[in-house]
């Protein structure tokens, strides 16, 4: 290869959309809902961060994404319900201190909706998890934003006598908004 042809090699390579610095931008949340003798109670986790992201939304099958949520960061509002929730019953965050997603696969469903289906561990179990989200362009930030269903029961999230799902439903929704930045567009 000559030094020209190595040159416009590096020069593209240096500018696909792949080679940008992508990140999670201020202001992203994760939010989680569930249903406490049949009133809707919201939560959120104060701290996450994606651990890998290479993302090209022409490209999907490409992409690399990896997310960690600290579950000690869950937060209900008040200090008593949040020190409950670190508890062996519920999130046990001192033996399991984190969440991951890892996709192992990413694909377009959509106009600017993905699939990204992987794994997803947590209190000490791994199950697969496929979610669905949506880009939303806003400037020089792009916006991923979706939501799915958890059923605690099946992570043993709110054990012992929280298990009656009369008093706290099974089911979870789980809302995130991750602001990215260095994202090719759309």
């Amino acid at each position: 290869m000559n030094l020209s042809a190595l040159t416009l090699s590096l020069g593209a390579l240096l500018l696909s959309p792949i080679a940008l610095s992508q990140s999670l931008a201020p202001g992203g949340e994760v939010v989680f809902v569930s249903k406490q003798m049949g009133v809707p109670v919201e939560g959120r986790f104060k701290s996450f961060k994606l651990d890998r992201l290479q993302f090209d939304p022409k490209r999907p099958e490409a992409a690399q994404l990896s997310l960690s949520i600290q579950l000690k960061s869950a937060s209900l509002g008040t200090p008593e319900v949040e020190a409950e929730l670190a508890k062996p019953e519920w999130f046990d965050s001192t033996k399991h201190p984190d969440a991951q997603f890892l996709a192992q696969t990413v694909r377009a469903v959509g106009p600017a909706r993905f699939e990204a289906s992987g794994r997803l561990s947590l209190k000490g179990q791994t199950r697969p998890l496929t979610v669905v989200f949506q880009l939303q362009p806003q400037g020089p930030i792009t916006l991923a934003g979706g939501q799915f269903t958890l059923l605690r029961s099946d992570w043993k999230i709110g054990s012992g006598d929280w298990a009656d799902a009369s008093l706290v439903a099974h089911e979870v929704q789980v809302r995130f908004k991750f602001p990215l930045s260095g994202l090719a567009p759309l």
